[in-house]
């Protein structure tokens, strides 16, 4: 989509997987808050509002990064000036991703009551998490394309993922030991 030249300095992309569990903290902090609203309407309003605020005016304030982002060394930049976007890139970014996490939001409370119902509602996070695979060069989901930015690894951040592996790595071998210990 973009060429070589617009980019001042080559970024090594985000792994795709870094980039669902990121979106999953910063989903599952808006989700949870946002339930404590019973009326659907209010819910939605409330889940904007806490959206806009977690991945709009934080990430713009805090170097590009979420919760989720700062969490997992990611952080989002422009693809043309390789540095953090303008807010009004990241408020239409947001805002598609806004609407259709609300829909998946919905599709998870329906759970298996509907089955049918709740594979409809997320299959917008489906499709547009599926438009990062189609783009070799820059993984860019759809919202990504639209609005002109990209994800990329960071050096800034708490490596939540690394320290999980490293923590099971350690369980696992105490684990072992303990069992031969057992014997």
């Amino acid at each position: 989509m973009y060429s070589e030249e617009t980019l001042f300095r080559r970024s090594p992309k985000a792994p795709f997987d870094r980039r669902a569990y990121a979106f999953l903290i910063d989903f599952v902090v808006v989700w949870v808050i946002s339930s404590l609203v019973t009326n659907i309407f209010l819910e939605f309003i409330v889940f904007s509002l806490l959206w806009l605020i977690l991945r709009v005016i934080v990430v713009d304030k805090n170097k590009g990064q979420s919760l989720g982002r700062w969490a997992m060394d990611l952080k989002i930049t422009d693809v043309r000036f390789n540095r953090l976007p303008l807010l009004l890139s990241l408020a239409k970014r947001e805002g598609i991703i806004a609407v259709v996490a609300f829909l998946t939001m919905i599709g998870l409370k329906v759970n298996f009551a509907d089955f049918l119902l709740m594979v409809l509602f997320c299959t917008p996070l489906m499709i547009d998490g599926f438009t990062a695979f189609t783009d070799d060069e820059y993984n860019q989901a759809f919202h990504d394309r639209v609005s002109g930015t990209m994800i990329i690894q960071t050096k800034r951040g708490f490596s939540l993922d690394l320290r999980v592996k490293k923590w099971y790595k350690e369980m696992r071998k105490t684990w072992d030991k303990n069992r031969k210990k057992d014997r």
